[in-house]
């Protein structure tokens, strides 16, 4: 677990970034799988879930997961909040409630904690490409802004994440993202005929726009092997047919 040196000041909230070692499961999922929605047993990823909640010390019960659809979709959770719905679908959470765990799973997407220190608010973003094009950083920041929150009190993890280097992409990508805005070329690299996309880069000058300054990058490439997390660039690349799910989580005490 790989913990924001900014945020483990705060003694008041729990929080990490897993990676893929400490758990259950077995073969391409070894071993901290959290995605229910991988073709790994479903007895393996309860259990493995189990150990997260352990290890930040919540009710396995009292742990929000989304499923994931890679829009700007997200949820607050207040404290009437029915536990016993069916899965939220949505990229991101928000909540003031203690002891309430918010999660997110990714696997080369970037995991997004955000903190307001005043008014004791924890919020997390799943943050892939398309979620941050159309704008769920700033829908975020936007609904702490109107509830009271102050951009400068915000402080914002950018989690472990694809690196620029491993993330090639094709000609139309780069032209969408020049097309909503031409500044938005600093964040592509020609290499040997080849584009690569600088996610964690792009979202830290999002977060800039809106205010926030307090920002921490963990630069841990989820791409490659030795950093030990699941990658599903990695095991397209690898010919696997499915991939394990790294869970970042966030809960006031």
């Amino acid at each position: 677990m790989i913990k924001s040196k900014k945020l483990s000041r705060f003694k008041e909230i729990k929080h990490g970034f897993f990676n893929k070692k400490g758990g259950k499961s077995k073969g391409i999922y070894e071993s901290l799988n959290c995605g229910i929605g991988s073709l790994d047993t479903k007895k393996n990823v309860i259990n493995n879930l189990k150990l997260v909640c352990k290890k930040i010390n919540c009710s396995s019960r009292k742990l929000i997961l989304l499923n994931q659809i890679h829009s700007n979709k997200f949820y607050f959770i207040g404290k009437n909040f029915k536990f016993n719905k069916k899965k939220l679908k949505g990229d991101a959470l928000i909540t003031n409630v203690k002891k309430i765990a918010i999660a997110v799973l990714t696997a080369d997407c970037v995991p997004i904690l955000i903190y307001d220190k005043n008014l004791k608010i924890v919020s997390i973003i799943h943050a892939g490409w398309k979620g941050v094009y159309i704008g769920i950083i700033k829908r975020i920041i936007k609904f702490l802004i109107k509830n009271g929150s102050n951009a400068k009190d915000l402080i914002a993890v950018i989690g472990p994440g694809i690196s620029q280097k491993n993330y090639e992409i094709q000609k139309d990508f780069k032209d969408k993202f020049i097309k909503k805005d031409k500044q938005n070329k600093i964040f592509f690299k020609l290499i040997k005929n080849k584009t690569y996309f600088g996610l964690n880069k792009y979202i830290y000058s999002q977060l800039k726009k809106l205010g926030v300054n307090n920002i921490e990058i963990i630069n841990k490439d989820t791409f490659d092997p030795k950093n030990n997390f699941f990658s599903a660039r990695r095991s397209i690349h690898n010919k696997e047919n499915d991939y394990g799910r790294n869970i970042s989580i966030i809960m006031i005490n």
